[in-house]
């Protein structure tokens, strides 16, 4: 079957991978014998993988050494590795791998992935360019885009970056030991094996404010790595204004997060969108909502509804003017920046039928940022079904 599958592929491309599953696990001598017979049947990539994490890094790196010497023609493919994290070990069996012949990396920027995640991109990416001189090899790698690329995949999944996390995390640079941040102060690389500037990781205070041009801000969200049509500007700085008005220090973490929430708009091109709330709540009368909400054609429908507090109340009236029968399982806030005046970023996720959606809002008001994540999750749960009842349409 490997021997078909690999010729049957060829017949419409000319690059094939192969992958035996859970190889790990599997009797060296038939692993040997599957990768002999895939590669004199063509395919151009072996790729070895630790289905479901159970090797240890001396363990993963022996194996790939094995292939090396027991495969005769293992000079006519490359050797990648799909390294799984259940045990914490993705990172460090990928790197094994490399220091033993393999020559291509799967992985996940953040280390996304089933059950507890793949092989992180930027710790593999770092580890390499970081001990290049060690390990003899090099990626190619831009890792200025790093940071920003982790930001992006957080804002798309809605899977925040541990603040401990290696590479990307929010302390990743920082010091906190009295005697370390003194090292720090006399030599950065007394305790800093990495330049923060080297994965595109910033750390300015006050960049803007309510009195800079569409010049500047385009200067800026250039320098951040943001390429934007005219179109696209005209619609950042509408929101950047607003933003100015109600936050005096506008941080890069806060343009970031603005730019998140424009694609999250662009997105939801044709979905439903908040155009107005209300909300009041108190200790001694029952909270309520108002709510405006423009739907696909444009039509423009207010509800209000009570709740136990005020995200209560308006996601009661969201749910009757947005038809989706679902169940909030998850409402998570998090602060973008630092102060009383921080923009706050909601991850909400709702479920039907098992099928969860996450949804992200962000807001300098906390209550606007809950319903506009609560939309953002509704409006990708319909666009899934939407999705789906068209394949069914179609008969794919």
């Amino acid at each position: 079957m490997a021997v078909s599958s690999v010729e049957f592929a060829k017949q419409y491309c000319d690059d094939v991978e192969f992958s035996p599953m859970d190889a790990t696990r599997t009797d060296r001598e038939y692993l040997y014998k599957i990768l002999h017979a895939v590669i004199s049947s063509g395919a151009n990539t072996v790729n070895i993988p630790d289905t479901v994490g159970f090797s240890v890094p001396s363990e993963f790196g022996n194996l790939i050494k094995s292939i090396t010497q027991n495969v005769d023609n293992i000079s006519q493919a490359i050797i990648s590795v799909h390294c799984h994290n259940d045990l914490g070990n993705a990172s460090a069996n990928s790197i094994a791998a490399v220091q033993n012949g393999a020559r291509q990396i799967e992985g996940c920027i953040n280390g996304l992935g089933e059950r507890a995640g793949n092989a992180s991109l930027e710790e593999v990416i770092m580890n390499i360019e970081t001990r290049k001189q060690f390990l003899g090899v090099t990626t190619n790698v831009d890792t200025r885009q790093i940071y920003r690329t982790s930001k992006m995949v957080s804002d798309i999944f809605g899977f925040q970056v541990q603040a401990n996390k290696a590479i990307v995390g929010a302390n990743a640079f920082r010091h906190a030991s009295g005697i370390h941040q003194d090292g720090v102060i006399k030599n950065r690389d007394t305790f800093e094996i990495m330049d923060p500037k080297s994965i595109g990781w910033t750390n300015n205070s006050l960049v803007m404010g309510k009195l800079s041009g569409r010049a500047g801000l385009k200067s800026k969200l250039e320098e951040l790595g943001f390429k934007l049509s005219k179109e696209e500007l005209d619609s950042a700085f509408k929101s950047f204004k607003d933003l100015a008005d109600r936050k005096k220090i506008i941080t890069d973490a806060d343009l970031e997060n603005l730019m998140s929430s424009q694609r999250r708009t662009n997105n939801d091109n044709d979905s439903f969108k908040l155009e107005e709330m209300h909300v009041s709540s108190s200790t001694t009368d029952t909270p309520w909502a108002t709510v405006t909400l423009s739907t696909p054609d444009g039509t423009k429908i207010k509800q209000n509804s009570t709740g136990t507090g005020p995200v209560d109340a308006a996601y009661k009236a969201i749910n009757k003017i947005i038809s989706a029968p679902s169940t909030l399982t998850e409402f998570k806030i998090d602060s973008v920046t630092k102060g009383i005046d921080a923009i706050g970023d909601v991850t909400v996720r709702v479920e039907e039928n098992d099928q969860g959606y996450l949804g992200r809002g962000s807001d300098t008001d906390i209550i606007i940022a809950s319903a506009k994540a609560y939309i953002n999750a509704l409006n990708r749960m319909l666009s899934m079904k939407q999705y789906e009842q068209s394949n069914i349409s179609s008969g794919s």
